[in-house]
């Protein structure tokens, strides 16, 4: 039996392999179809981020569209990141009349490099008005082409920029780019200084990120307004259980999902994402996906892709997958764990602390570098996070606090205390621990514990941040991340070359990297903190400390249009003022504009669903409470039950025409708009919630219309 199971477990490895990356245009599938030196040519661009030739577009076309076509597919796209946080594509044939009655395959390197879509009809902060509608899509060599199967064959989809024809980036694609460029120069800089930047030819930031999600059963979803159109419940009576016993967290993942998440993962495995991780999450219904660390910018695309695949592939398996970031309220909202480290091309983690972490001098850097930029950016890596569906999670079930901080653990903060104090002694270790049982091993214990309620937490040879929205696309924040890191790169970097000049010994640059440590850790240790995030105690010690608590996308998102923030983006050549200006504009009229949605979808639901049916219950009771009076029947708990609903139902007529005349508001001015939907809408919708929420507690089941929290979380 033990032979047999090596055998299938060989057999699935081998399975494994001819399907993995099996719809991307990489490797073996680009070995197979380009001649060597422009194989080698785009070998180039690709891992050590070299310029890419335009020579060798014609032959790399040629050998994607042949490739496309023996895969069955009939089209290609231009696959872009909108400002709409999702995706786009449009589908050209690859077919074209021949002009004698017949039809050739065509795909020149032109039309690989270049598209033109309508930029007018993107969101573009005003970057472009209707009248002006060019824009154009860059070919992404970086990124592997991929095939998305259909019944028909199948579309060549080609990771591309987005931007204007002012040349302005109009997308999520192209900041981020460019903030990976900013952070490789100044990386290559430390690493010269230290004298190990020999053989390696770029530093690349790398991502892993951690995807959660719900699924629910399209039955329930497809009586649901709220999710229909939101994407999460305006309503809804929290159920009598929820994750209070912690039984769903890791439990047995049920057949029906697991056949789900084998499905997923196999078309994910053939678009080459790596999946190294699933299981079930905290609250009922929730589950997590996580890929296998990449290089961010294909991090960010694989990420985009993984959730669009979760979504088909629960259709096809009787569910609707939900991204939301708090689709049910009182319940574990979802998030998506950003995993931010920083590599050589060689393959050394410049955040790998070591053996002797207080001795690693160049680690020291980085981690103090990483530091430094959180401190100085805490609002605007707020801001990167900022949406209406973020509000709702962060500080609640599991989610760290809109209050931005950093966790080091233990270790890590000792060798920040020594490093202030000017000390030298051994960092703390971890240990082993022993489980008192003769049978079982003794284990390996880390230096330091980890911290769940931490928005930035260091998490051995990574930055976990762990506030990103589980819809947001990771390219927004990650742009934000690089780029003050850059900055604070940059500004050790300056200063070590300044107090270094002409000098080559080893002793001197080591005392003058510590000087400047403990200056800097010195000046902006106040953002680390390893205790409780949601205490009441640390809100009041981040206040005197000076961190900001931007509780909401309205306080946040204007950080992004100070003086400051638009500097720091032009002098690294991330973003120019205008193009930071109008994401500004972007995010801020996305969030008014969800609020609306969400309002008049709840306007809707409690006029023609919710109140028609608590009147027919108020109508039953009533008929009850006569027929009960007019037999001498004691009914005072009947009566006392038809008021209540007749109450409720008539404050909640009330707090309908209320939501109402809020939505109706209009403003030019979209920060003043973003202020009025939080500080009026958004309560008027959660007073309108609270008697919905009360009457489906009273209302007989058979009357209420839609399906409840348990209905949803629960059926399987």
């Amino acid at each position: 039996m033990g032979h047999q199971t090596m055998c299938d477990a060989t057999e699935m490895q081998n399975d494994y392999a001819d399907y993995f990356g099996c719809r991307t245009f990489t490797g073996d599938v680009m070995l197979q179809h380009l001649a060597s030196d422009v194989f080698e040519s785009l070998q180039e661009t690709i891992h050590r981020g070299k310029p890419l030739d335009p020579a060798i577009a014609n032959s790399v076309a040629d050998a994607m569209k042949d490739w496309a076509l023996s895969q069955g597919c009939t089209h290609y796209t231009h696959w872009f990141q909108p400002l709409t946080g999702t995706t786009a594509e449009k589908h050209d044939a690859f077919l074209e009349p021949d002009h004698a009655g017949g039809a050739i395959a065509k795909f020149s390197g032109d039309m690989l490099i270049r598209g033109e879509p309508d930029a007018s009809s993107f969101p573009s902060g005003g970057i472009r008005d209707t009248w002006e509608a060019r824009g154009y899509t860059a070919w992404d060599a970086t990124s592997p082409a991929f095939i998305l199967p259909n019944d028909e064959g199948g579309t060549l989809c080609i990771p591309t920029a987005f931007v204007s024809w002012t040349g302005e980036a109009l997308d999520k694609k192209a900041p981020l780019l460019r903030s990976i460029d900013i952070i490789n120069k100044h990386a290559m800089r430390i690493l010269n200084i230290f004298g190990t930047g020999k053989g390696v030819t770029c530093v690349n930031t790398t991502l892993g990120l951690e995807q959660e999600y719900f699924l629910v059963d399209e039955e329930f979803v497809a009586s649901r307004p709220d999710l229909l159109i939101c994407g999460r419940t305006l309503i809804g009576a929290p159920p009598p259980k929820g994750h209070q016993l912690d039984d769903h967290y890791f439990g047995k993942i049920p057949e029906r999902v697991l056949a789900f998440m084998d499905d997923t993962e196999r078309q994910l495995c053939e678009l080459g994402i790596p999946i190294k991780t699933r299981h079930n999450e905290v609250a009922p219904g929730q589950y997590e996906i996580a890929p296998t660390f990449e290089k961010a910018n294909v991090a960010a695309d694989h990420q985009l892709l993984l959730m669009q695949i979760l979504r088909v592939k629960a259709r096809e398996h009787g569910f609707v997958c939900l991204m939301h970031e708090k689709p049910f309220a009182g319940v574990n909202g979802s998030g998506k764990h950003n995993n931010w480290s920083i590599a050589t091309d060689s393959g050394k983690n410049l955040l790998s602390p070591g053996d002797e972490a207080q001795n690693n001098l160049q680690f020291l850097t980085f981690l103090c570098a990483v530091m430094r930029a959180v401190d100085l950016h805490p609002d605007l890596l707020r801001a990167s996070i900022a949406s209406a569906a973020n509000d709702h999670r962060l500080g609640a079930n599991e989610a760290p606090p809109a209050i931005i901080s950093m966790y080091f653990g233990e270790m890590l903060s000792d060798v920040l205390e020594q490093i202030e104090s000017g000390e030298s002694r051994d960092a703390r270790k971890g240990g082993t621990l022993d489980i008192g049982s003769s049978t079982m091993p003794k284990l390996d214990r880390h230096s330091g514990d980890r911290n769940r309620t931490s928005p930035f937490a260091f998490t051995g040879n990574k930055f976990e941040f762990r506030a990103v929205g589980s819809t947001a696309s990771v390219a927004w924040p990650n742009t934000i991340l690089n780029t003050i890191i850059a900055e604070s790169l940059d500004y050790i970097a300056t200063s070590l070359e300044t107090s270094l000049a002409g000098s080559e010994s080893l002793e001197q640059r080591d005392t003058q990297v510590r000087k400047l440590l403990q200056e800097i850790v010195k000046k902006h240790r106040k953002i680390v903190f390893d205790g409780d995030n949601y205490s009441q105690e640390w809100h009041e010690e981040a206040e005197k400390r000076g961190l900001p608590n931007l509780r909401t996308t309205a306080d946040a998102l204007p950080i992004l249009t100070t003086p400051a923030s638009l500097e720091l983006f032009e002098n690294y050549g991330v973003l120019s003022a205008r193009e930071l200006t109008a994401r500004c504009d972007v995010c801020l009229e996305q969030y008014c504009t969800q609020v609306q949605i969400e309002a008049r979808t709840l306007v809707q639901m409690l006029s023609i669903q919710v109140l028609p049916a608590s009147l027919r219950y108020q109508l039953e009771l009533s008929q009850v409470v006569t027929s009960a009076r007019e037999s001498s029947i004691e009914c005072s708990r009947t009566a006392a039950r038809l008021h209540d609903v007749a109450e409720l139902a008539n404050s909640l007529q009330e707090a309908i025409e209320t939501v109402q005349n809020a939505e109706k508001f209009e403003a030019e001015d979209t920060a003043l708009h973003a202020n009025q939907v939080r500080d009026i809408l958004l309560p008027a919708m959660l007073n309108a919630r609270t008697f919905s929420d009360k009457l489906e507690t009273l209302v007989a089941e058979d009357l209420w219309p839609l399906p409840s929290y348990t209905d949803m979380l629960f059926i399987r």
